[in-house]
C-alpha cells in the first residue's frame, strides 16, 4: 500500500531513506561478521603461534639435555685385562659403573657388568630367577672355543630367534667373529659380539635396545684386545 501524502500523492523520498537503512544494516552487519571471523582467526593464529613456540622450546629443551648428557660420559673410563685375557680393553661412559669379576678358574674367568650409576643386582632375583635388569654393557671371557660358543646359539638360530653375520672390532681388524641380534638369552634381546682370543671366546653385548647407541658408537669402536 503506498503511502500518500497531504495530498494523496506517494513520498519518493522514502526509497532512498529505505535504501540507505539498508544499506546501513548491511554495512554494520558485513562488519560485525568480518570482525567476529577476525577476532576468530587472531584467536586460532595466536594458539597455532603459541604452540609452535612450545613445542619449538620443547624441541630445545631435549636436544640440550641430550648434548649435555652425552658430555656428561666424558671423559671416559677404561678397564684393562691381564695379558692372559688378551689385554683387551674397554673404554666406557663415566656415568656409568662396573662391576668386573676376574678368577682364574671360574667359568667364566672374567665376567663384567656395566650400568649407569649403580650397577644393579647381578645375581638371580627372590624367586630364583634371573634378573630382568637389562645390564648396559656385558663382557664375558668364556673358556670354550669360539667354535663351540657359537654353536650354543644354534637353537635360536634355527629358529628364527637371533641373526648372525660377521663382524670385526674397528680396532681390531685381522679378528673375525661374529655379530648376534635377538634373542641371546633367555627372556632377554639384545645384540651381542663373539670373538676368538687365543683359544677363548670374547664375549661382548648389550641387553635390550635403551643403551644400543652406546654401545655402537663408543664401546665397539674404542674396544681393543691383543690376538
Amino acid at each position: 500500500m503506498r503511502k500518500l501524502n497531504a495530498r494523496g500523492e506517494f513520498n519518493i523520498l522514502l526509497i532512498p531513506l529505505i535504501l540507505v537503512v539498508l544499506i546501513l544494516f548491511g554495512t554494520g552487519g558485513f562488519a560485525y561478521w568480518s570482525y567476529n571471523n577476525m577476532t576468530k582467526y587472531r584467536y586460532h593464529a595466536d594458539k597455532v603461534a603459541a604452540d609452535a613456540v612450545k613445542a619449538a622450546n620443547a624441541q630445545l629443551t631435549t636436544q640440550l639435555n641430550t648434548q649435555f648428557a652425552e658430555q656428561e660420559k666424558k671423559p671416559y673410563k677404561t678397564f684393562t685385562a691381564t695379558p692372559t685375557y688378551g689385554s683387551f680393553q674397554v673404554i666406557y661412559p663415566k656415568t656409568w659403573s662396573s662391576y668386573i669379576a676376574v678368577v682364574d678358574g671360574n667359568d667364566p674367568p672374567v665376567d663384567g657388568y656395566f650400568y649407569p650409576d649403580v650397577v644393579p643386582d647381578t645375581g638371580q632375583n627372590n624367586s630364583g630367577n634371573q634378573t630382568t635388569v637389562n645390564f648396559a654393557l656385558r663382557i664375558q671371557i668364556e673358556q670354550t672355543s669360539y667354535a663351540a660358543t657359537l654353536q650354543q646359539y644354534q637353537a635360536q638360530l634355527q629358529a628364527g630367534q637371533v641373526q648372525i653375520q660377521p663382524y670385526t672390532l674397528p680396532k681390531v681388524p685381522s679378528v673375525v667373529g661374529s655379530e648376534l641380534t635377538g634373542q641371546i638369552q633367555d627372556q632377554k634381546t639384545g645384540t651381542l659380539i663373539v670373538l676368538p682370543v687365543r683359544g677363548q671366546t670374547l664375549e661382548i653385548w648389550t641387553e635390550g635396545t635403551q643403551f644400543l647407541p652406546d654401545f655402537t658408537k663408543i664401546i665397539l669402536p674404542n674396544f681393543t684386545f691383543t690376538p
